[in-house]
């Protein structure tokens, strides 16, 4: 009975999600037109960090290697 009832209850979630859309569309688009940028900022510096970090493992096992 329980996945039953996980299943109706969600299709009213996602019904519910959707009528939400449908009656806010112009403040999610404005959120979601603020927030984008900010995440592609972040995303961004946590690629650079990463590949960074990546550059100076790869250095230090060169210099490890070579000893």
């Amino acid at each position: 009975m329980g996945k039953y009832a996980g299943a109706v209850i969600g299709a009213a979630v996602v019904v519910l999600g959707v009528m939400g859309l449908i009656s806010w569309w112009k403040p999610f688009v404005i959120i979601f037109r603020g927030t984008v940028p900010a995440l592609l900022i972040f995303g961004g510096a946590i690629a650079v960090i990463a590949g960074v970090s990546e550059i100076k493992d790869e250095m230090a096992a060169k210099k490890e290697e070579t000893k």
